[in-house]
């Protein structure tokens, strides 16, 4: 199993902080998002990480070559970082073809969330946080049984037995990679670039099945806004490294 792991984009809400700095090179308990997210990988087996980069792409390099642990780290350059970010996911699109995790760059999570997604029956699956509150900015998940309909921001299915928010990390099997990669195809040529990879997963579970992970009352965070950083370091990082026992 490998990863891809998407920190490429400018993330302007988070300005004038990422200005000169990727949000996952951000500190957390004076540690790099960054760092945590590939200590956590490498601890659980994952033997490569592929980093789709863009803005601050040498400082990302840089920091992932001192802390990539057994793991080999390969890069992969997005040089219309600005746009969406399904053309990341695209420009990875060669590493889609086995077994791979793709993730958000920008979370703070417990290491449960990898052993339980890497555990899950299903091929391809994602991880699904019941106890969200809906403030529109959240990417909601949406199931019917053991598979997710649905998923987006603005997306809501005709019926569903239940909904929560995505973590921003999938489990893509083998067999699903290739018609990822087909999807994402699409959804850059109809959007110019512009879409979210989100917009090619969607799309995805509407033809084939894919599985959730329920990680509900697990600390995490996605690191979006200045005050996800200050509740990052004085309420989520203390209950994970109590669960991570670390």
């Amino acid at each position: 199993m490998n990863a891809v792991i998407l920190a490429a984009g400018v993330a302007r809400r988070l300005a004038p902080i990422t200005d000169t700095t990727h949000k996952c090179l951000l500190e957390v308990g004076g540690r790099p998002l960054l760092a945590r997210m590939l200590e956590a990988l490498d601890g659980v087996g994952i033997r490569e990480a592929v980093l789709v980069v863009g803005h601050c792409a040498d400082q990302i390099r840089a920091l992932a070559s001192r802390t990539g642990g057994r793991m080999r780290i390969r890069y992969v350059h997005n040089p219309e970082f600005t746009k969406g970010s399904a053309l990341s996911l695209y420009a990875a699109r060669a590493h889609l073809v086995e077994p791979t995790l793709v993730m958000d760059a920008d979370v703070l999570f417990p290491v449960e969330f990898l052993r339980r997604l890497l555990g899950a029956a299903a091929p391809s699956a994602f991880l699904l946080d019941r106890g969200f509150q809906d403030t529109g900015e959240e990417v909601k998940l949406y199931t019917r049984g053991d598979r997710v309909i649905a998923l987006g921001k603005k997306v809501v299915p005709d019926a569903w037995d239940t909904v929560g928010e995505g973590i921003g990390f999938f489990k893509c099997g083998a067999e699903a990679g290739p018609e990822l990669v087909r999807l994402l195809a699409d959804v850059v040529e109809e959007s110019h670039g512009l879409n979210e990879y989100e917009d090619a997963l969607h799309r995805l579970v509407q033809g084939r099945h894919v599985g959730w992970v329920d990680v509900t009352g697990l600390p995490w965070t996605e690191i979006d806004f200045v005050e996800d950083l200050r509740r990052a370091d004085g309420d989520v990082l203390p209950r994970v490294v109590q669960l991570d026992g670390r």
